[in-house]
């Protein structure tokens, strides 16, 4: 009983700094930088307007 609560409270150990170094990754790489922006960028209208058909030659 002893040797299996050592061996899960090692490996929780291990598992907890997993996830804290991925975090400090992910923080130090920008990932959290702008959580607001993407919901406003994507009603940005950046695109060009449609420009017009080229005229049709008969035949």
């Amino acid at each position: 009983m002893l040797q299996s609560t050592v061996i899960l409270i090692i490996l929780s150990l291990f598992l907890g700094a997993g996830v804290w170094l991925i975090f400090i990754w992910a923080v130090k790489r920008g990932e959290f930088d702008d959580p607001e922006g993407p919901k406003y960028r994507m009603l940005e209208d950046d695109d060009a307007p449609p420009s017009d058909p080229p005229p049709r030659k008969d035949l």
